[in-house]
């Protein structure tokens, strides 16, 4: 028996069984760089998630096309897959999704798409306004830069209300240029109505 674990959540990531093989570290530093990642273990997130996918989808192709298991939770995969942007409309089979790659799904990240947009400058001030809470999706601010945005929040991915690009109060450094070049002694009262 083994050791029993007393964790309340699994794992979200699987290191490398090679922790040294030069093609894996080049490809991975190549993904980092492209989509603007902190650090390898966001890639290898990616790719256990994409694992896990691929799996179920297999295990799934090996039973019977009429079998309900297969109808249903294949059914299932096929559609979170198509509302996440990964698959086409006319891509609704299983041999679909054992084709995902990770470009796949790092093209669905909130940075990539904040980039893509053209609301930031480059890949890596993307992810800065998404943690400094100046991006949102629909109504809601997101500051999670490996957010999956579906096909339809894509359109709604905008400068969040509060933000100074979205048309909110100005930032502090904004203020207390125009406190200073107002009037003299304006820089503590525009320090006090900070929040």
């Amino acid at each position: 028996m083994g050791k029993k674990s007393y964790q309340n959540y699994g794992k979200s990531f699987r290191k490398p069984k090679r922790p040294f093989e030069k093609e894996r570290l080049d490809s991975e530093m190549k993904i980092i760089g492209e989509y603007g990642l902190k650090n390898k273990r966001e890639v290898w997130r990616v790719n256990f998630a994409l694992a896990k996918i691929r799996t179920a989808a297999r295990t799934l192709l090996t039973l019977d096309e009429k079998s309900e298991q297969r109808m249903f939770q294949g059914d299932a995969l096929l559609r979170r897959m198509i509302r996440l942007g990964l698959l086409l409309e006319s891509e609704k089979k299983l041999d679909y999704v054992l084709g995902l790659t990770t470009a796949k799904i790092m093209e669905r990240r909130l940075q990539t798409k904040v980039f893509k947009l053209g609301l930031a400058k480059s890949i890596h001030h993307a992810r800065t306004l998404i943690r400094q809470r100046h991006i949102r999706v629909g109504k809601q601010i997101c500051d999670i830069p490996s957010f999956l945005v579906r096909l339809d929040s894509e359109k709604h991915i905008d400068f969040a209300l509060t933000s100074p690009f979205g048309g909110g109060r100005p930032g502090r450094v904004r203020r207390k240029k125009a406190a200073s070049g107002g009037r003299g002694g304006g820089g503590a009262a525009a320090a006090d109505d900070e929040d």
